[in-house]
């Protein structure tokens, strides 16, 4: 396996990842959440305060969002980076927000993570791209990816001289349809043998109902992940993208405070 960048060859201590005061990895946990979806002002703000009171310090919201139907919501675009934009300033959290292509990466220069969404995983050009700007990486797995195939990716970005990249778990593609993809565990401690870079878990995409997100993020945190992406909405009800897999706030604050009594039993 080839890892010039990636392996423990390179890199025998674990990355972190710092985003101002804010680090990932090598023992640094965070967890990300927000909306999948920035749908309106009052929207975007109303949540990041809730979310700053718990004790988020990373937001995330989809500007650009890629569906699987040309007719679902597909984000409010410019004016979505526009709002993040707004919220950074009055609230101080850092935003995650997912680049589409190349032709976006101006706007998103007041975007504190660049994520790279599970479609777009092995676009080579974009890593590229990415790995010529001095911003830390989310970099999602593809649904039908092998960890070997996500480690690559990630040397794409780093080969270019960027070499702030976190890995994501979101889930892959089996015969399983219970449930959205099949929330792929094992790569966790995979991952931490072959490679220095943090790795976090993202349980809304990979179960797609909001009930099981709960159980699956502790069982991440458990397994050793340095992080939660996690998608939390003000009325999952009336949102415009993934509302099914979306926590509200209340059901938010109780996996926060489970998450952390578990960090709390593993790190003694």
């Amino acid at each position: 396996m080839n890892l010039n960048k990636t392996g423990r060859n390179y890199r025998r201590e674990d990355s972190v990842i710092r985003i101002g005061e804010v680090s990932i990895g090598g023992g640094e946990f965070q967890i990300i959440a927000g909306p999948c979806s920035v749908e309106s002002e009052e929207q975007i703000l109303e949540i990041s305060d809730v979310l700053k009171t718990t004790g988020i310090k990373i937001l995330r919201g989809g500007a650009f969002k890629p569906r699987t139907s040309p007719y679902d919501f597909q984000g409010l675009k410019n004016d979505g980076i526009r709002l993040l934009s707004e919220t950074k300033k009055q609230t101080n959290l850092l935003i995650v927000s997912e680049v589409m292509g190349i032709n976006e990466l101006p706007l998103f220069d007041e975007i504190d993570i660049i994520q790279v969404g599970a479609r777009n995983m092995q676009n080579f050009e974009l890593l590229k791209a990415l790995g010529r700007i001095n911003k830390p990486i989310l970099l999602k797995r593809g649904y039908a990816n092998t960890v070997y195939e996500l480690l690559q990716s990630a040397e794409y970005i780093m080969l270019e001289g960027n070499e702030n990249v976190i890995l994501c778990e979101r889930g892959i593609r089996t015969f399983e349809n219970a449930t959205r993809n099949t929330l792929d565990l094992s790569i966790i401690p995979v991952v931490k043998e072959l490679s220095h870079l943090p790795i976090i878990v993202d349980p809304s995409h990979a179960t797609g109902k909001a009930s099981y997100v709960a159980a699956m993020a502790m069982a991440a945190t458990a397994a050793g992940c340095d992080g939660l992406l996690i998608e939390v909405h003000n009325n999952p009800e009336t949102a415009l993208s993934d509302g099914k897999q979306s926590l509200n706030p209340e059901e938010f604050s109780d996996l926060y405070k489970n998450v952390n009594k578990i960090r709390a039993c593993i790190n003694k």
